[in-house]
């Protein structure tokens, strides 16, 4: 299968519900081929964001392009998207293979290319044996796969997932993550993932954004964000972090970072002209030593 995935460009997009603003100016560029992740709290904005890019849901002011088209006014059928959702969404009464199927028969492909892609896709995410069961005998992670096979089979441009591990129980949700990015760095489409659980972020992103209250507070790679948080908040949000008030001072060549607790640390590896005093330090667990006086 020949997937044409592009490159998203968000530009100062807002999203409102009468009054209530949801995003109120977001910009992000999504690069052709990379598993992008949202990442925030319940109620940041992010869902919101993926059916923006969808076309659930509209654009107020701004613009979402595709390869530099820009697509506000075009429906969500015509937008060449696969989507899966977090309750997988896939028909009771089909067998796997028909559920697999079943875009393809909407977009009337012939029937041996039909078969072709289908026999492809059902070996890619490895449910081949299954193709003749209902869903109903299918285990929470078997189900997990039909979505994203159906998904993918289509050949969209860019592959939606909105918490689609959310619902399998934590041993599952590992192994499904893993299946997830392999199949992804397989067909190399465009992949927007929506999550809450920072650990899955981390574990399978090509570039993480991390939101809140409909802001991105940073985009980066997963070592990134949690090496070099940009703000307290993705310092706290992001793995495990002790924080600690200061005072930043410069002192010879370099700065001194004085603690409230008396204890003085020489700051070398800090840019010149960063502004001086008051400072909140964030320290992961791993960096801490352990000394005697």
């Amino acid at each position: 299968m020949v997937f044409m995935s592009v490159t998203i460009s968000i530009d100062n997009a807002v999203k409102k519900y009468g009054e209530n603003v949801i995003i109120p100016g977001l910009t992000a560029r999504i690069y052709n081929g990379e598993f992008f992740t949202l990442l925030g709290p319940s109620g940041c904005g992010k869902t919101t964001l993926l059916r923006m890019i969808a076309g659930f849901a509209s654009v107020e002011s701004g613009e979402i392009a595709f390869d530099g088209n820009v697509i506000n006014d075009i429906p969500a059928h015509k937008r060449n998207i696969g989507m899966v959702f977090q309750n997988y969404a896939i028909f009771p009464h089909l067998t796997v293979r028909q559920n697999v199927e079943y875009g393809l028969k909407l977009r009337k492909v012939e029937k041996s290319e039909l078969k072709k892609r289908v026999d492809e896709i059902l070996e890619t995410v490895r449910i081949s044996e299954l193709q003749d069961r209902l869903p109903e005998n299918l285990s929470g992670g078997q189900q997990q796969r039909v979505a994203l096979a159906r998904a993918v089979v289509i050949l969209p441009s860019v592959l939606l997932m909105d918490e689609p591990l959310s619902n399998l129980d934590a041993k599952l949700r590992v192994e499904m993550r893993a299946a997830i990015r392999e199949i992804q760095e397989k067909v190399g489409i465009t992949t927007v993932y929506v999550t809450h659980d920072q650990e899955e972020a981390l574990a399978i992103s090509d570039r993480i954004a991390v939101m809140n209250h409909g802001v991105i507070q940073q985009i980066g790679e997963p070592e990134r964000i949690y090496t070099r948080p940009w703000n307290a908040f993705v310092s706290t949000f992001v793995g495990l972090s002790n924080s600690f008030t200061g005072c930043l001072r410069p002192e010879g060549p370099g700065y001194v970072l004085r603690l409230g607790d008396g204890c003085i640390l020489r700051m070398d590896n800090l840019k010149e002209g960063i502004p001086e005093g008051d400072v909140l330090v964030s320290v992961r667990p791993e960096e801490f030593v352990s000394c005697e006086n």
